[in-house]
């Protein structure tokens, strides 16, 4: 593929170059962090590169090094340790009505359109992404960022393909929460 071919290497770095930091950015939470993870797993990428044995599977595998690299810098800081989520922690709200108790959902339907409040609704979906326990933030980033196929996440997680529906089940829930309760405020407003 690459080895030894000066000429795709700058095509290949420029492919992935956004992508890789995109994903450490929301993987990492802070820049500097992320732009040292992105830059150490694309030197990772190129010095490994002669491992890959199956083209097709360029992407997946990049992000898989991409990911390790995350984990690898997590280990060696102080972040609070991750915790597994409740689906009870995602029930809508019940508020008592006329005819008895009825949910309580957000309107996203409601959202300004211009183009400050889609910026910082990006923002609250970035941070909300990253305040997700790492289980969830590795398989919504890779499902719903990435675009990676549930089996190609699975692969790059060396996890299940029904581990992966699961842990995408419960974290775009707790996006959704997150989410709710900005909407909700934002469609006061």
């Amino acid at each position: 593929m690459l080895a030894g071919d000066e000429a795709a290497f700058e095509p290949f770095l420029e492919h992935f170059r956004r992508k890789v930091f995109h994903h450490t950015i929301l993987m990492c939470g802070n820049r500097e962090d992320a732009e040292e993870v992105a830059q150490d797993s694309m030197l990772k990428v190129f010095g490994k590169l002669d491992q890959l044995h199956d083209p097709e599977q360029v992407r997946p595998w990049v992000f898989r090094i991409a990911r390790n690299e995350c984990l690898m810098k997590r280990r060696k800081s102080l972040f609070a340790p991750q915790r597994e989520l409740s689906l009870e922690e995602f029930r809508p709200a019940r508020e008592e009505g006329e005819n008895g108790p009825r949910l309580e959902i957000a309107d996203w339907s409601d959202v300004p359109g211009d183009a400050l409040l889609r910026e910082e609704l990006r923002g609250r979906i970035g941070e909300a992404i990253r305040d997700l326990p790492e289980t969830y933030k590795a398989v919504v980033l890779m499902r719903d960022v990435e675009e990676l196929t549930t089996e190609e996440t699975a692969r790059v997680l060396d996890i299940s393909t029904d581990l992966v529906k699961q842990r995408l089940h419960r974290g775009r829930l707790a996006l959704r929460k997150h989410l709710d309760e900005y909407l909700k405020v934002a469609g006061r407003g």
